[in-house]
């Protein structure tokens, strides 16, 4: 009985349909380590500036089978060439706004005070008033640092008067929309 079971199993390993799994599998190992090398390869190409390097992981993808790779995942810089640039832009114009020593109007750029309320020039509205002692809010202000009053808001369209949510976020989003209106 032994025999015949091994012999089952023999006459399964060497048919024509094992045959043709075992090429099917083969393709698809060789696919995936020629998709692994390929994706090292872009891969490389988003986060290093060297071309020698660039040559150098690729062929690390491609000459190790499964292993290259992810070697390259542990080696690879951790931040791609777009994101390191739109850093240093950031901070550029950080940097840009630190240095500027007198602050401007933004929509005509005129020098204005940081106690104006209003552009002398354009009459944009610059700051709120303190409702308790009209010292003039920067808008990202939660109270006024003169009087301690909380800034309160008023918003467009029913004129009710809303007590500022006392949260950053609230009060960068609130910001930006009203920057973008």
């Amino acid at each position: 009985m032994a025999a015949s079971v091994f012999g089952s199993i023999h006459s399964v390993l060497h048919s024509g349909a094992a045959s043709v799994a075992g090429n099917v599998l083969l393709l698809f190992v060789i696919v995936f380590w020629l998709g692994l090398g390929f994706r090292v390869h872009r891969d490389a190409r988003r986060r290093i500036d060297d071309g020698w390097l660039v040559g150098l992981s690729t062929a690390l993808g491609f000459g190790l089978p499964f292993i290259g790779p992810v070697v390259y995942t542990l080696f690879r810089p951790p931040e791609t060439l777009a994101d390191v640039h739109a850093r240093e832009v950031e901070l550029r114009a950080l940097r840009g706004r630190l240095l500027q020593s007198t602050p401007h109007c933004p929509v005509c750029l005129t020098e204005v005070e940081s106690s104006y309320v209003v552009c002398p020039v354009c009459t944009t509205r610059l700051r709120e008033q303190c409702t308790s002692c009209d010292a003039p809010l920067d808008p990202l202000w939660q109270a006024c640092p003169y009087c301690a009053t909380p800034v309160v808001t008023v918003p467009a369209g029913n004129g009710t008067i809303v007590p500022f949510v006392a949260d950053l976020d609230a009060a960068l989003t609130a910001e930006a929309t009203r920057l973008s209106d």
